[in-house]
Formats: C-alpha cells, sequence, structure tokens
C-alpha cells in the first residue's frame, strides 16, 4: 500500500544487524513491547516534510554528532497520550496536515 510515514532519517548511513541502515521507522508500543503499531501520519502530509511542535524553532541543527546519541535522549519523552496523539514532553507533535496519532496505543512508548 502506498501510505506516508513518519521516519528519523540519518544523512549517514550505519549498520545495524547486517544491513545498510538510513532512518528508523517510529512506532508506538505497549509497555511490554509486545503490541508493536507504526503511527499514523495525517492525509495530506508530504515526504519529507518536517515534524513540529508548537514550541518547537524553525532552524534545524546544522549537524548532529552522533556520538552524543541524540534520539535516545529525545526518545525517553515520546509517548502517547488518552486520544491516541503523539507528544513529546507534553507537546503535540503534528506535520502541516494535523496531529500525529497511534492507531490504538494509548500512554505508549515511542521508538
Amino acid at each position: 500500500q502506498r501510505r506516508v510515514r513518519e521516519a528519523v532519517v540519518s544523512t549517514q548511513s550505519t549498520g545495524m544487524r547486517g544491513i545498510k541502515s538510513q532512518g528508523m521507522l517510529l512506532c508506538a508500543s505497549d509497555k511490554d513491547h509486545k503490541t508493536v503499531e507504526v503511527l499514523r501520519i495525517p492525509k495530506g502530509s508530504k515526504p519529507g516534510e518536517r515534524i513540529t511542535g508548537e514550541s518547537f524553532s524553525e532552524a534545524p541543527d546544522a549537524q548532529l554528532n552522533p556520538k552524543k546519541k541524540i534520539f535516545e535522549k529525545v526518545q525517553v519523552d515520546l509517548t502517547t497520550d488518552d486520544s491516541l496523539q503523539v507528544m513529546y514532553k507534553g507537546e503535540l507533535l503534528r506535520t502541516s496536515a494535523g496531529v500525529i496519532t497511534a492507531p490504538t496505543l494509548k500512554s505508549a512508548v515511542i521508538r
């Protein structure tokens, strides 16, 4: 099926379990990681569009240091609320077309 999905894209590929990886698909999971769901991007979102929040600055960092493990620090504050909306530190994550959601998981871990 042809669908737009959210991904964390890395400009520098890396080997992961014998496969060259250039990004990660974001998913919601329950606390036990027994149920995993791919997040839903609102219809009308465009490929390559940035995911933002109300208080996010418009200018991304020019370059990230891979040794600082930025995503691992951010990931602990990614979750879903009772309305299945994806949040970072309590702030809704969205594209220009609307809020990103999980199909069924409330209070989910996002990885």
